[in-house]
């Protein structure tokens, strides 16, 4: 549904000083505020969905501790407000006219999480939304429309956070996946089963500390404790046999598999142009997992595609996605670069095209998906 980022640059003037951007020149943006990243994309519409203009990341780690004391700690949340103080800055600086800037399970588990929220309204403006796991699974969907293969039956899309890992059974021959970009048929998606899990590369990394060396069996032991959330959930039974005959794919979203996919390529540096969208086979996951397994955490550090920012935490993203792997095997997985953020945008627009409806109906406008503000 989204181009691939070009760029930054700021989009095309709209004329002269008072006059307010037309739809289609105008700027919005979509932030999330996980448990491990801070990710921001500023986008203006465009005929094949939208066209981003800018876009940031950065690891702050607000979930950093949580497990152990329920809290978020004050230097996860310093780490966290600096870099909103940075996003809020880009929102204004392109003069966005919408935004939609919502938090995760880091937030949503932590006793002081609504505290926090308090404080980054008071100190950047931007009013976070504290979000579902059902309404994060959604986004994600969303966000990864255009990756479907539509000649496959069904998809297992899996989104690794920080904090939580969602998966969500995607009925593609269901209807609803609209071929017209302009129309944001997100909120029509044929999702015929979720779940959310309290499981993410933080938490799953603090549950089973690694040591100097990887000893034998660690790597397993992460890949049985998900798999044991996972197993028992009864209500995506019924698309079994479309996994089991090879009618599916899977979708992974997070920084820990596009990792593995630059570490598989042996990129030189990291190019999203490259990994987004990229097919692999289950065996060449796996084969990048056995690699990681061979590396010290410095050496993971030096991986290009990896860095010390992620080196304490791939090895977990690469548990979770082997054990989804061995519950709903299927041959091919498509590498997301993308996700929630592309979700948000779309819900954005999609907001934005129905007003002029529900005026002409005399509808209050009023919407059940998160709340969207003023910059």
């Amino acid at each position: 549904m989204s181009e691939a980022p070009r760029a930054p640059g700021a989009p095309q003037p709209s004329g002269s000083g008072r006059r307010r951007p037309s739809a289609e020149q105008s700027c919005y943006a979509a932030l999330d505020l996980g448990t491990n990243n801070c990710r921001l994309l500023v986008a203006t519409p465009s005929p094949r969905g939208f066209r981003v203009v800018e876009a940031y990341s950065r690891i702050v780690r607000l979930g950093e501790g949580l497990s152990q004391t329920g809290q978020l700690s004050d230097e996860a949340m310093d780490r966290s407000m600096a870099a909103l103080k940075v996003c809020a800055e880009k929102i204004r600086r392109r003069k966005v006219v919408r935004v939609k800037a919502v938090a995760t399970q880091a937030c949503r588990g932590a006793t002081n999480g609504p505290d926090f929220v308090r404080r980054v309204a008071e100190e950047t403006g931007l009013r976070l939304q504290i979000i579902t796991p059902k309404e994060e699974a959604q986004l994600s969907v969303a966000g990864c429309m255009s990756l479907f293969d539509r000649d496959a039956e069904a998809a297992l899309v899996v989104d690794v956070g920080g904090g939580s890992t969602e998966l969500s059974w995607v009925d593609l021959k269901g209807g609803g996946l609209d071929s017209k970009p302009r129309q944001f048929a997100a909120w029509k998606l044929p999702i015929k089963a979720w779940l959310s899990i309290p499981i993410g590369v933080v938490t799953l990394a603090e549950r089973f500390p690694e040591g100097e060396r990887v000893e034998e069996g660690w790597f397993r032991a992460m890949v049985d404790a998900v798999k044991a959330r996972i197993e028992a959930f009864p209500h995506a039974e019924p698309m079994r046999r479309l996994f089991e005959s090879g009618r599916a794919h899977m979708v992974g979203t997070s920084g820990a598999i596009t990792s593995l996919a630059g570490l598989h390529l042996g990129l030189p540096r990291y190019d999203r142009n490259i990994v987004d969208g990229l097919w692999m086979q289950r065996h060449e996951c796996e084969a990048a997992a056995d690699r990681l397994l061979t590396l010290t955490a410095r050496e993971r550090a030096l991986e290009p595609c990896i860095g010390a920012d992620r080196a304490d935490l791939v090895l977990a993203g690469a548990a979770i996605l082997q054990a989804v792997q061995e519950l709903w095997p299927c041959s091919r997985v498509r590498v997301a670069d993308r996700g929630l953020r592309e979700g948000l945008l779309m819900s954005l627009m999609s907001d934005q095209q129905q007003k002029p409806r529900r005026r002409r109906r005399g509808g209050s406008g009023r919407s059940s998906r998160p709340s969207t503000v003023n910059a």
